[in-house]
């Protein structure tokens, strides 16, 4: 049986102790298994990370880009290796794998640039004889555990922006599918960066807590589901850390009247069966305003969704692959019992699919009409390839519908009436927006997070935020004196003023 190591200091450590099974969710059998690090683990990842980071923090900027720019060279080079490693582990298609590395490789471009990114403010005299200026320096050592639906992407997403601008950085993956991860930071071995400034370690709760308690890191970032992600928050920030911790969604996507049914039907399928419906920004809600909008959608989308080809995560044909665990298939199964039981229509079934000459954990794809707002099945997140409709009476119903939901992640209005996806936008109580957009993850160069119980914390990830949550500011005030300045002694006394 394969075992799959930790990465500390640029070197294989061992597992030992207690271990994770590693399944292929295609086949439903396990193919390697991770070891669980804990506090004692964690604490030689910190001491090669103190002593690395103040000589990476002190490399001049030019330098540290040069890293990102090879490091984006060889995961170039090694993307099959990549997809195919990623698609193994999570179950995703090998296309929708390439996406998942590609996404995280946008980032790293936009870390190419942080000498650009990194420069401050300056005033000259700001007062007789006085300059101001700032300067963003490393927080020291940070910390981000990731999710297993994104194995590459939120890992580049954290260690990108946080090791550009000089930080150490230690990585706890999700323990489902650790080895595209521990692959990356190889890559970044492989790219100059020193030994020491990014490690990886395995585990579970355990040594979640064993970051959150560590005085030594100042800074974490999460992704995950909303009730951990309140955890982390918590108790990160009680132990005097910077925190952003990012949690679950429901999506929606406004189907006005005069909405192009066509693009809508082909942009729901994808953004809500995509990888199996298990990303945060999917599109599980769909709202159709008016009676006559959702009867001409129903009638574009039933035979959308079973012409859907759901298999293994290398048939090339393949719209969306298994779910990650067999608890998970019967997690979601359960959802759609649910939604059933509360009075929801089930218009496509996806229950009980097997696919032949495999024991694979599949849901195929699932359309629930007629849910309401108050089902337990629309008020949480079932990260599975169920989409549900929920009709609208009204523009103002539509706007509330999201505005209200507990969570805050993404929401997208198709139409053609500009001032109607003008007036949502700006009214909608959500963190991310997309208009005839299903997906609106922001590009690299922006920022992602979302509202209510989506996000924890005030800064989000990657671009500018990414950059202004990894460093700490730091202000000058300046005088060089001509040695003839003849003031009045008591001047020292009051407090300074630049007039």
């Amino acid at each position: 049986m394969r075992s799959i190591d930790h990465f500390i200091n640029g070197s294989h450590v061992s597992a030992s102790g207690r271990t994770h099974q590693v399944w292929n969710p295609s086949e439903g059998k396990q193919q390697a298994e991770v070891g669980l690090g804990d506090a004692a683990l964690l604490q030689q990842a910190i001491d090669a990370a103190k002593a690395a980071q103040p000589e990476w923090a002190a490399t001049n900027p030019q330098k540290r880009a040069r890293v990102f720019f090879k490091f984006k060279e060889l995961v170039e080079a090694h993307m099959d290796e990549l997809a195919e490693m990623l698609s193994s582990e999570h179950g995703k298609v090998i296309a929708d794998s390439r996406g998942d590395v590609q996404r995280g490789l946008d980032v790293i471009e936009f870390c190419c640039g942080i000498p650009h990114l990194l420069k401050g403010e300056y005033t000259q005299g700001a007062g007789p004889g006085i300059d101001v200026y700032s300067m963003r320096q490393p927080l020291g050592i940070g910390a981000g555990i990731t999710p297993f639906n994104f194995p590459a992407m939120i890992p580049m997403w954290m260690f990108g922006p946080a090791i550009a601008v000089g930080n150490a950085f230690i990585l706890k993956p999700s323990e489902r599918d650790p080895s595209v991860p521990l692959r990356l930071a190889e890559l970044m071995k492989e790219a100059g960066l020193p030994d020491g400034i990014l490690n990886v370690v395995h585990g579970d709760k355990e040594m979640v807590d064993a970051i959150l308690d560590h005085e030594d890191i100042k800074g974490v970032s999460f992704v995950g589901s909303s009730a951990i992600a309140e955890y982390i928050y918590s108790k990160g920030t009680a132990n005097g850390k910077r925190v952003q911790a990012f949690g679950g969604a429901k999506n929606h996507g406004i189907v006005l009247p005069d909405a192009d049914l066509d693009q809508v039907v082909n942009d729901l399928t994808g953004a809500a069966f995509g990888s199996a419906g298990e990303r945060c920004m999917a599109l599980p809600v769909v709202v159709p305003v008016g009676e006559d909008t959702a009867a001409r959608l129903r009638d574009k989308l039933v035979p959308a969704i079973e012409s859907l080809k759901v298999g293994v995560s290398t048939d090339p044909d393949a719209h969306y692959g298994p779910v990650v665990t067999s608890e998970h298939k019967e997690k979601v199964e359960g959802w759609i019992a649910k939604c059933a039981e509360e009075g929801g229509e089930i218009v496509v079934d996806g229950r009980g699919l097997t696919l032949q000459g495999t024991d694979g954990w599949f849901v195929g794809p699932t359309l629930i009409d007629h849910v309401k707002p108050d089902f337990e099945s629309y008020k949480e997140e079932i990260f599975g390839p169920v989409l549900q409709m929920v009709r609208a009476d009204s523009f103002d119903e539509a706007v509330r519908l999201p505005s209200d939901h507990q969570y805050g992640n993404g929401v997208a209005i198709f139409t053609r009436n500009g001032h109607a996806a003008r007036e949502f936008a700006a009214r909608v109580n959500v963190g991310m927006v997309g208009v005839n957009v299903p997906i609106p993850v922001p590009v690299s160069y922006h920022t992602f997070g979302g509202w209510k119980r989506s996000g924890f914390g005030d800064v989000n990830q990657h671009g500018p935020e990414g950059v202004r949550f990894w460093t700490k500011i730091k202000t000058v005030t300046q005088r060089w004196p001509d040695g003839s300045a003849q003031g009045d002694h008591k001047e020292a006394f009051v407090i300074p003023t630049m007039g």
